[in-house]
């Protein structure tokens, strides 16, 4: 019995049935970080005192009857974005490299009253700002299916630990993609829910009209139940909705398929005419295949503005970005430089030395397009573009269910290869960045390998507050891509052996 592959549901149950204990559990984890985060650099703080201090804690409130056994005692990662009280919270930032917040975020709260255990804070693309985790200044968290490959960006440590088990499940943050491409490169599943339906209390803005938290887990099931816990109305987020959380209920596999036949998918046959690569494709062709081959019924459609997706997303989240960014002089908290001789020095030389070169150039981007002459031009332009978008997808949920597109182009480039084209980076994102622009929830599940073994990830997405439709359609589609690969797993090892009928 292999504890550490259990899902979240599953150790739940093993605890509640106290097949294992939670000092037992954390402690076999904080073991595997300690041997593997030299190799993949997934964490930047391991919480190992504060977690086993915490899992004996909770092991007695279970004990005494005080806590509801799912989630208790559940090893979790936090991305470092995310505030935790009294733990380091850094953004992968040398300018935040000292700060420890004195409060938690709104979802940090509600998984410590739910009893789960923070095992430690997950390496990322400085302040969020990256597609491949290499802008942190704690260096690039490694692919674990080929470590000179990238691991996604930027929750590429919280998708990497759930991956190599150094976590039953992990948050997130999606600004345009950052849950679920990671989680795409390293076969896991990632959601990002409806802009408002999670609250950003305690999260490190980049882009405050983008930002969410997300989960990212070992299959749909984990994440349907951590989406439930953590979403809600927050008096101190007054982004969030007054909007009932709907029930989350998985039945039996007839009853999901049934229901599958009542789905009409839109494929944007306009994103399907851009650069994929030839096994990404061949993944995706598979999954439509699979959803189609099960009653759900599926329909190219022209999206259009496909060519203003990108510009658009990128040019509001560089300028809410150099707003959000002020805050980061060396006074108040953080890097403050050495050697200087009026404040406005100071100032200059702790950014110049506590960011890095991709904040920065976001931060002098932001500032440009909202300065006088261009604010106009640009960012006003942008918005604009964006509500042209929102309206068309409006149009597209009328007709539709369900959005599916690949969650990237292409699998995890090596490390080095994106940094060298940034624009080609910043392009990469046309498929995920959509969610982001229009409020909607996505969700990336596994779909296959390409011919390097590297894993492809399925993005679906449904119109705002249809997170229900959207997890049950993904794990319909999880349970029945995982029959058709235990098909011909068996089919090959038959060949193999020499005893394919006749």
């Amino acid at each position: 019995m292999d504890i550490l592959n259990f899902s979240t549901l599953e150790l739940s149950e093993k605890i509640k049935n106290k097949e294992i204990g939670v000092v037992e559990v954390t402690k076999m984890v904080l073991d595997l970080i300690e041997k593997e985060n030299n190799v993949y650099n997934d964490f930047n703080y391991i919480a190992s005192k504060e977690a086993v201090k915490k899992a004996g804690e909770i092991q007695e409130k279970l004990n005494e009857g005080k806590l509801n056994y799912l989630l208790a005692g559940v090893p979790v990662a936090i991305k470092d974005n995310i505030c935790t009280k009294g733990m380091l919270t850094t953004c992968s930032s040398k300018i935040l490299n000292d700060f420890v917040p004195n409060y938690s975020a709104t979802v940090v709260e509600k998984l410590e009253d739910a009893g789960a255990i923070i095992i430690g804070k997950t390496n990322m693309d400085e302040f969020a700002m990256g597609s491949t985790s290499e802008t942190s200044y704690n260096g690039v968290v490694k692919n674990l299916y080929d470590i000179n490959k990238v691991s996604g960006g930027s929750s590429s440590g919280s998708a990497v630990s759930v991956a190599l088990n150094h976590a039953y499940f992990a948050l997130g943050s999606d600004t345009g993609g950052s849950v679920r491409q990671p989680a795409s490169y390293c076969n896991v599943v990632g959601m990002k829910p409806t802009y408002g339906r999670v609250s950003r209390n305690g999260l490190i803005a980049y882009a405050s009209s983008f930002d969410q938290i997300g989960p990212i887990c070992k299959n749909v099931a984990d994440c349907a139940y951590v989406y439930k816990l953590i979403s809600g109305y927050d008096k101190k987020d007054s982004t969030t909705v007054r909007k009932d959380v709907e029930d989350i209920e998985f039945n039996n596999m007839d009853e999901c398929i049934m229901n599958l036949k009542k789905i009409k998918i839109g494929i944007p046959k306009d994103y399907f005419g851009l650069n994929i690569e030839k096994g990404t494709k061949e993944c995706i062709s598979n999954a439509i295949k699979i959803l189609e081959s099960n009653g759900a019924m599926v329909e190219e459609f022209e999206l259009g503005y496909s060519d203003y997706v990108v510009p658009a997303y990128y040019t509001i989240a560089m300028a809410q970005a150099s707003s959000n960014l002020e805050r980061y002089d060396g006074v108040k908290y953080g890097y403050r430089t050495n050697g200087y001789e009026d404040l406005h020095e100071m100032y200059k030389k702790t950014r110049s030395e506590g960011f890095g070169e991709e904040v920065k150039r976001r931060i002098m981007m932001g500032t440009f397009v909202l300065s006088s002459g261009y604010y106009d031009e640009y960012y006003l332009k942008a918005l604009k573009v964006r509500e042209l978008i929102k309206k068309r997808m409006d149009e597209v949920y009328s007709s539709y269910d369900i959005v599916l597109t690949p969650v990237s182009g292409y699998t995890a480039p090596s490390i080095g290869e994106s940094l060298n084209n940034r624009i080609e980076m910043y392009a990469g994102d046309i498929f995920t960045v959509l969610a982001n622009l229009t409020n909607i929830p996505a969700i990336s599940v596994p779909c296959g390998k390409d011919d390097k073994n590297m894993p492809v990830g399925l993005q679906l997405m449904t119109n705002v507050f249809e997170e229900k439709k959207l997890l049950e359609v993904a794990y319909t589609f999880e349970k029945l891509y995982s029959s058709t690969e235990n098909v011909l797993k068996r089919n090959d090892t038959t060949k193999q052996l020499g005893m394919e009928e006749d």
